[in-house]
């Protein structure tokens, strides 16, 4: 964690995301955007983009997916209301706040699916809403395919988001 300063006032920040934490997010954001924009299915966005959940509730996840039908939810400035899908891609930092804190809140204003990757596991783990909360829907490795319900035809392979990586 980093500590500045604006004026006389301390700010807590954490350092920059990895390298590989960055690369991996814009492997996925860029197949999804592939795959969505092929099929005309909505929007895909990467961070930092808020998304203002309630007044006092606004996160920033990695990458987000908002249906078509519902693109009246995206600003000019952010988000006002919760996306279709929402992915986070975990590291050390905030890996804790990922899994607990934003899950809970994605799960308290119903996100339909939300993935949670760990770039440094090359694992995603897809959970999907129901009214008893998050359900999990897959555990996908490198070598396995990620799908969607929400995303029709997605098949990704894996291997090309988390390959690449030997440094």
């Amino acid at each position: 964690m980093l500590i500045t300063t604006t004026g006389l006032k301390p700010v807590r920040r954490f350092p920059a995301p990895t390298t590989r934490h960055q690369a991996v997010v814009l492997k996925l954001a860029a197949a999804l955007l592939r795959h969505v924009e092929s099929r005309k299915l909505g929007r895909v966005l990467q961070a930092p983009c808020d998304v203002v959940l309630a007044a006092k509730t606004v996160v920033q996840p990695d990458i987000l997916f908002v249906q078509r039908r519902r693109r009246g939810i995206i600003c000019s400035r952010n988000l006002l209301g919760a996306p279709d899908l929402v992915v986070d891609v975990l590291s050390r930092e905030t890996q804790k706040c990922d899994l607990r804190a934003k899950k809970r809140i994605y799960a308290h204003f119903e996100v339909p699916e939300y993935w949670a990757v760990d770039a440094d596991g090359t694992m995603i783990e897809t959970h999907l809403w129901s009214e008893l909360g998050y359900i999990a829907a897959g555990r996908f490795g490198r070598r396995d395919r990620v799908s969607s319900p929400l995303l029709p035809d997605l098949n990704l392979p894996l291997s090309r988001i988390f390959n690449g990586f030997d440094n």
